[in-house]
């Protein structure tokens, strides 16, 4: 059966609004808690947030409604998506909560969820505990039970973090964009703490302003930085830090599917490419799996969302997968995409092979690929739409094998996301007008 409130990245929608309005809020704390106390009898469950102002009235309701199944809520405060899992599955909590939109504006929110294992629950799971929100349904809100932070529990992930590293990045000079989210007090002291000579920037949290023209998906005030300074590199976080994208010194954008190919070279080069093989989603570019194909690398593709990445990786028994976006899993380290990791990760091959992010992409010839999102007023079968499927029929006979068209749903939004890639840039970009404006005829909103 489809779920009705979990997307591929949680729970999200506008704060207040439903399914984020109090009452179904705190109807998901108490869904969580029934769901918990039926395997540990002593469940307790971690909660952290990103910079949003709806941030503490979400997590106090709920903490509110795990109390009411007689669940402890526990506070991390402000702290990264992938700081939340690495806590949950190393302090041995029942459960880990995080309150975030991710790359979202301020308005909306979120909320995910992570097994004591540190992955994200299966969706059957998240089946099971909708079905429990729907039950207790339509009943007033408890009273909020706002928590208090431990500071003890960020200090833990800082230190987790660096431990993974060899070594320091003494005489590396970088830029930071922490968003205004998550990683604003965490990422400069992470890199600071290793001896990199850091220069942060948008890191003045209002509740407002998260990813506002900053971050992972607006880099440009980066780039500025990083050319004006002459940094080795810049890096990039989303809100909730689970994703980074880079500037080389030359003010080129490396973005998840060139850091893929960093990392992927650098572990075959180690011997710890396990299988020989990456993952990564539909939406990475033909260019980067033609790049590790030359490398002798398999790419495995899945449907968009880290979550399904991972599942695949632990599948085929993979230790390296990601997204365009920015997601890179390390599974020797992380259960989840960590920003503050891919970071540590690619200064550290940047670091031992003495070179810039521009050399250590060369090969990488990214193919012309244009996304275009269509709002629509409800999802029907593409074969249903005869316009559409023919639109899609054509653009995949003229590119063959040379390009891809991939239609899809957006699991957090009411968006129908088209993308075409291909030799011609032209033709890309006619094809991919054609089949937005096909949609936006049959069921645009």
């Amino acid at each position: 059966m489809a779920k009705q409130l979990f997307g591929t990245d949680g729970i999200r929608g506008v704060a207040g609004e439903y399914p984020l309005d109090p009452a179904t809020v705190h109807a998901f704390g108490m869904a969580l808690g029934s769901d918990l106390r039926r395997a540990s009898p002593d469940a307790a469950v971690l909660i952290g947030m990103d910079t949003r102002e709806s941030g503490p009235w979400i997590a106090a309701q709920v903490a509110a409604g795990l109390a009411q199944q007689d669940v402890r809520a526990v506070s991390a405060g402000v702290i990264t998506t992938p700081g939340v899992a690495y806590l949950t599955r190393s302090d041995s909590f029942t459960a880990g909560v995080m309150i975030s939109a991710s790359h979202n504006p301020y308005q909306d929110n979120g909320i995910k969820v992570f097994g004591d294992s540190g992955y994200k629950l299966p969706d059957e799971e998240e089946h099971l505990v909708e079905q429990e929100i729907f039950r207790h349904a339509g009943k007033a809100p408890g009273a909020p039970l706002p928590l208090v932070p431990d500071p003890v529990l960020a200090e833990r992930y800082l230190d987790y973090l660096a431990s993974t590293v060899a070594g320091g990045f003494d005489g590396m000079r970088i830029v930071l964009d922490c968003g205004n989210g998550a990683a604003f007090q965490l990422a400069p002291a992470l890199f600071r703490r290793l001896g990199a000579e850091v220069h942060a920037i948008c890191c003045e949290p209002n509740g407002r302003n998260i990813n506002l023209g900053c971050g992972a998906l607006h880099v440009e005030s980066l780039r500025a930085a990083v050319l004006e300074s002459g940094a080795g590199l810049g890096v990039a976080f989303d809100g909730d830090a689970d994703r980074a994208i880079f500037v080389a010194g030359n003010g080129q954008i490396v973005d998840g599917d060139a850091v893929l190919l960093i990392a992927a070279r650098a572990l075959q080069a180690a011997g710890k490419l396990d299988g020989g093989q990456v993952v990564a989603t539909v939406m990475s570019n033909l260019g980067l799996e033609r790049a590790l194909d030359r490398e002798g690398i398999r790419l495995l593709r899945t449907p968009v969302g880290d979550k399904y990445v991972l599942e695949e990786m632990v599948r085929a028994g993979a230790v390296l997968g990601g997204e365009q976006s920015g997601h890179v899993i390390f599974r020797q380290f992380a259960t989840t995409g960590d920003g503050l990791l891919t970071a540590l990760r690619v200064l550290e091959i940047a670091r031992n092979a003495g070179i810039g992010l521009d050399e250590l992409t060369a090969g990488l010839e990214i193919y012309p690929q244009r996304l275009q999102n269509v709002r629509v007023r409800e999802r029907r079968a593409l074969h249903e739409m005869e316009v559409v499927a023919r639109e899609i029929k054509e653009c995949q006979q003229e590119f063959g094998a040379a390009g891809r068209v991939l239609v899809r749903f957006s699991g957090t939004e009411p968006l129908a996301r088209v993308m075409v890639e291909g030799p011609d840039l032209a033709r890309v970009d006619q094809f991919t007008d054609r089949i937005a404006t096909a949609i936006r005829n049959e069921i645009g909103a």
